[in-house]
């Protein structure tokens, strides 16, 4: 049977491990619309804009739900074969990788919540756009479909 002792020392680790992430500055996000131009027609987003690496680092994480035309755009600033996971993340997420034109390069849908798998672009990429999982699917938006927001130089 463990010993007293043994329980402290269990409880102390546990608040050790834990407090650096309860104590962590959650970062705050600037908003901005994005349209995305499918088969179907165009479908518009309230993004959060990631662009600071505290923004990239923390992304989506901890949060409980995202509203359906809400999302994330991770601007990488020059194409890069961007990877992302879904560490803390509590909801699933579609991964829209974007090329520097604005054009879907891929997409990995519904993402499972807490996984540390690697998630690519498989081609250079300019952003990322995370939309709740399934949307995608949803509104048929699929590679090859066009970005309108002004990074991609594309915005009237």
């Amino acid at each position: 049977m463990p010993s007293r002792r043994s329980f402290v020392l269990l409880a102390v680790l546990l608040v050790w491990l834990i407090a650096p992430a309860a104590n962590a500055q959650l970062q705050t996000f600037p908003k901005a619309e994005l349209t995305i131009v499918s088969a179907n027609g165009p479908h518009k987003f309230t993004v959060e804009l990631a662009t600071t690496p505290g923004q990239m680092e923390q992304g989506l994480m901890f949060r409980k739900s995202l509203a359906p035309d809400a999302g994330m755009l991770f601007d990488y600033r020059t194409p890069s074969m961007a990877a992302m996971w879904m560490k803390n993340t509590l909801i699933p997420l579609d991964m829209l990788f974007v090329d520097q034109q604005g054009r879907i390069i891929n997409i990995h849908e519904r993402a499972v919540p807490g996984s540390l798998d690697p998630i690519a672009a498989t081609a250079p990429a300019r952003a990322v756009i995370e939309l709740n999982g399934g949307t995608a699917a949803h509104l048929g938006i699929k590679p090859g479909d066009r970005v309108i927001f002004p990074i991609f130089g594309n915005a009237s």
